[in-house]
């Protein structure tokens, strides 16, 4: 498990109390975006699934950064999937559910709580989804 590399000055993720709150990730591995631009409404939502779980994975490493060992996370707790969507992309949920069955597949019902997917006009790096939760851990 590696820690995404910063793009700026912030933690990839930080701790208070139980409570652990991660940066917004983008699909990047070893620093470098694996995909970039709008998510199109002409696209299978499928052909963003290697981004999604990217960006997820990345989300998910910093917040285990923070756990302690014997510790584990016991909830996410809010979820919030950002969409570089094109004008025309109507089908934010089906994005955001990419987002939340790779949290499911790595934590089990843990892995699902509260949701917002949201539509941007753009995204750091042209990134087409960034990730950020909140998390439970004891």
């Amino acid at each position: 498990m590696s820690n995404p590399i910063p793009q700026g000055k912030y933690k990839p993720a930080v701790r208070k109390g139980n409570l652990i709150f991660t940066a917004g990730m983008t699909p990047r591995l070893n620093g470098q975006l694996i995909m970039s631009g709008k998510v199109e409404s002409g696209v299978s939502v499928e052909d963003y699934r290697q981004a999604a779980d990217q960006a997820t994975a990345n989300a998910l490493n910093a917040a285990l950064s923070c756990v302690q060992p014997g510790e584990k996370i016991t909830q996410i707790l809010s979820l919030t999937v950002y969409i570089n969507a094109a004008p025309d992309f109507t089908s934010h949920a089906k994005i955001g559910d990419l987002v939340s069955d790779y949290l499911y597949e790595k934590l089990g019902d843990a892995g699902i709580g509260a949701r917002a997917a949201i539509g941007m006009g753009t995204l750091p790096g042209n990134a087409p989804v960034e990730v950020q939760f909140i998390a439970w851990a004891e």
